[in-house]
Formats: C-alpha cells, sequence, structure tokens
C-alpha cells in the first residue's frame, strides 16, 4: 500500500529528521510509520514530539491520556490512532473492553466518562461547546485546568488524526477500525 504522503525510510533519512527518528527509536525502539510521514516536515515532527512531552508533564497520566486519545480517535474516525492507541493503551493497563468503552465515551468511572464525552464533544464541535457541557463536565469533578489540560490533549491527538487522514498511513499496529466494536459481553 503505498500512502499520498512518503513514507520516510530511516535507513536513508538525513538532517533534522534523522535525529528525530533516532530519538523515537530510542525512546520506543521502532520508528512507527506515522513518525516516518511527519519526518517530510521536521518542523511538523519536532512539534509533534514536544507537545507529546508536554501533554506528558500535565496532570494526566498515561492511561487516561490514552483513553482521551480513544475517545478523540473515534470521533475523528483515525484508523491509525484507533490501532495505535488500542495497542499502547494496553500496555498502559487498559483491558479490550475499556478500549471499546472509551473509544464510544464510556467508562465505569463517571468522572472518567464524564471527561471522554467532553473530549468527544470538544473534537465533534470544534470547541464550540455548551455552557451545560462544561457546566456537566465540572459538575463530574473536574476543574478548569482539566478542560484546558483535556483541549490539549484534543489538539495532540487531533493533529496526528489529520496527518493520517492525509497521508492514508499504512497501520503498523494490530488493525483497528473507527465504528466497529466487538460485541462485549
Amino acid at each position: 500500500m503505498s500512502t499520498r504522503i512518503e513514507t520516510l525510510n530511516p535507513d536513508t533519512t538525513t538532517g533534522k529528521a534523522k535525529e528525530l527518528f533516532n530519538a523515537v527509536q530510542k525512546k520506543l525502539g521502532f520508528i512507527p510509520n506515522l513518525i516516518k510521514v511527519m519526518g517530510n516536515s521536521p518542523a511538523l515532527l519536532e512539534t509533534y514530539l514536544s507537545l507529546g512531552q508536554l501533554t506528558a508533564s500535565g496532570n494526566f497520566n498515561n492511561k487516561f491520556r490514552e483513553q482521551l486519545a480513544l475517545a478523540i480517535a473515534e470521533e475523528n474516525s483515525c484508523n491509525y490512532c484507533l490501532s495505535a492507541h488500542t495497542a499502547i493503551g494496553k500496555m498502559n493497563g487498559l483491558t479490550d473492553e475499556q478500549t471499546e468503552q472509551n473509544r464510544q465515551g464510556l467508562a465505569d468511572d463517571t468522572k472518567v466518562q464524564a471527561a471522554l464525552k467532553f473530549a468527544q464533544e470538544i473534537t465533534r464541535t470544534r470547541g464550540q461547546v455548551t455552557s451545560d457541557t462544561i457546566n456537566n463536565f465540572k459538575a463530574a469533578g473536574h476543574s478548569d485546568g482539566d478542560a484546558l489540560e483535556i483541549v490539549l490533549n484534543v489538539v495532540s491527538n487531533t493533529l496526528t488524526n489529520y496527518v493520517n487522514h492525509l497521508a492514508e498511513t499504512e497501520i503498523d499496529f494490530p488493525k483497528v477500525e473507527a465504528g466497529k466494536f466487538a460485541v462485549l459481553n
């Protein structure tokens, strides 16, 4: 399968993109196809990696950020990110059932569910949420800071969702498709 934007070969890439590829290789042990596509614009790749570090330095733990990523990727119908975050979510303690629930904006914990629904509403409305939406989010125990940090996660995840849509990035994780859910017992 060919992508609409070149998937760079790390062995022949040079310059800033190569430097960033090496950093990703060292951190993850491999270079995902998304990174190889983003390498066509070292400025974009560096921004994405920096944004990832900044979101990780916030108040949300890895597991919760993966739950948000799943909800946002489903809302944006990004199969690459659904596939990647399903795999990464499992590494961060999410079960298959939780992964499927989170994609639908659902969770056993009401505070988490409120955050997932909030992230999906921000994504769906491009930030034009109602006062009721914000009030319901806060009523579940979230702060103004949480609301803004969810916006940060929406922006970071939407960036990758859009790059994947544009490039039609080849999925290099076990494939998950938007809108398709296993029957959970």
